[in-house]
């Protein structure tokens, strides 16, 4: 009793915040644009700073663990495909609306909801592997979808055009450039200056409360119509065959601490991501079925994702499944 009052202890205050943005956006009638600013300071303010402090004291050789790096992008890479044919299927070959597809059966919310809860669930020695699958989540994903959109003829530009598109949007990524300054300073071991270390302090702090209201918030006001067909089939991957696949995966490629397999699988197991609507939104394309993901998963993972940090935290769940190899 008392391991899963402490469970609920950890889970509660994330989908508390959610469910408290929730109501507010159902409750106050406020001009959607009012959102711009907050996630203008989470996209280029809060997040990339919290993505600093958690790699600026990392030992370099954990940021280049690159089978680890294979284990865990290629389970995504396998669930959008999956997710993506299913998409194919339900919507009679429609590309456009299978990428998005694809995109929700895939990714996770890694930005928002993940570095708090899995630093909160397996402490700090799991910061290196969420950053790791931030990284290279966003940079495999980040890169399909436009490359998608562009062969649906979506986005009408050549291969060319939107491969340095690409590249471009990557490398000035604000989290990228996060990413890369915190890599910067933990080889160079640099040290903030203290005011400046606090304001980082304050400013990482805030990424997890703003990220999961906006979440909330987003989701009061993008109500669901109808239930597409196929978002059962799409949560089911997202939800609990993805993380599976990353325990098996990481289990056949190599030894790595049960921390680093645990944080992988967390991160699987988040429900969807806020960014699925953004990009719906952007293309124009299946946003609909982005809000029916983001509202059915996020209630999904109430249960799934609990019930995955309990076997975890009980020790009911292996780090490795061929242990005799």
């Amino acid at each position: 009793m008392a391991s899963i009052l402490s469970l609920l202890d950890l889970v509660l205050p994330f989908f508390g915040v959610i469910g408290l943005g929730y109501f507010c956006g159902k409750r106050i009638k406020l001009p959607i644009t009012g959102l711009a600013w907050m996630q203008f300071f989470l996209i280029y303010v809060s997040l990339p700073t919290l993505f600093y402090r958690l790699i600026a004291d990392k030992p370099l050789s954990d940021l280049t663990n690159w089978a680890y790096v294979i284990g865990t992008t290629l389970s995504t890479y396998c669930v959008f495909a999956l997710s993506f044919a299913i998409g194919l299927y339900f919507t009679r070959a429609n590309l456009p609306q299978a990428v998005m597809q694809g995109v929700a059966g895939a990714y996770s919310n890694i930005g928002y909801m993940g570095p708090p809860l899995i630093l909160a669930a397996l402490g700090p020695a799991a910061s290196a592997p969420v950053v790791l699958i931030f990284v290279f989540d966003n940079l495999l994903l980040f890169s399909l979808i436009p490359f998608l959109m562009a062969l649906a003829g979506v986005e009408k530009k050549s291969l060319l055009q939107t491969a340095r598109e690409v590249v471009w949007k990557v490398i000035t990524h604000p989290f990228n450039i996060a990413t890369m300054l915190g890599v910067v300073a933990a080889f160079w071991q640099l040290k903030l200056p203290s005011a400046l270390d606090k304001m980082t302090i304050w400013l990482s702090g805030a990424a997890a409360p703003c990220a999961l209201f906006l979440l909330g918030v987003t989701v009061a006001i993008r109500p669901m119509e109808r239930m597409p067909p196929e978002v059962p089939a799409l949560m089911f991957i997202k939800l609990i065959v993805h993380p599976l696949l990353i325990l098996v995966l990481l289990s056949a490629i190599g030894d790595f601490p049960p921390q680093w397999v645990f944080a992988g699988m967390i991160m699987a197991a988040l429900p969807p991501a806020l960014n699925i609507f953004v990009i719906s939104t952007q293309y124009g394309v299946g946003i609909e079925r982005a809000s029916a993901s983001i509202l059915v998963g996020t209630i999904a993972s109430m249960v799934t994702l609990t019930t995955f940090l309990w076997l975890i935290r009980e020790g009911y769940m292996p780090h490795d499944m061929f242990p005799t190899r």
